[in-house]
């Protein structure tokens, strides 16, 4: 498992180096993401070692979210005086991700045929 934390360690830290040597606006975690994903994707089936790590993380996912919790609360000034914009931003931003994926789903799973069900057929 350690081996497993060490590769999502290092696509983090090549996403850092890639986001700081090209300047971009994007955060060095989201670029290691993308490294992992993309070396995912090509290897095609993920080593057990990683999937266990992942679920190992998934599992205490609620205590990622305390350094968040604290960051807002220490910009609680800023809150607010933007609250309105801010509130707009997060209903806007889940209304669209709600419709977008959707309408991604139901182009995404198989279509029923006249007379059959989902369930009948699979």
């Amino acid at each position: 498992m350690i081996a497993a934390f060490a590769l999502i360690l290092v696509c983090q830290l090549f996403g850092e180096v890639v986001s700081e040597l090209f300047d971009l606006p994007v955060p060095g975690p989201v670029i290691g993401l993308v490294l992992l994903f993309v070396g995912l994707l090509i290897k095609r089936n993920p080593p057990k070692v990683l999937t266990d790590a992942a679920d190992n993380l998934l599992i205490h996912f609620s205590l990622l979210f305390v350094p968040a919790g604290v960051g807002v609360v220490t910009q609680i000034d800023r809150l607010k005086g933007d609250w309105l914009p801010i509130a707009a931003a997060l209903i806007i931003s889940t209304l669209l991700a709600m419709v977008l994926t959707a309408l991604l789903m139901s182009k995404l799973l198989p279509k029923a045929k006249p007379g059959e069900s989902l369930e009948d057929g699979q």
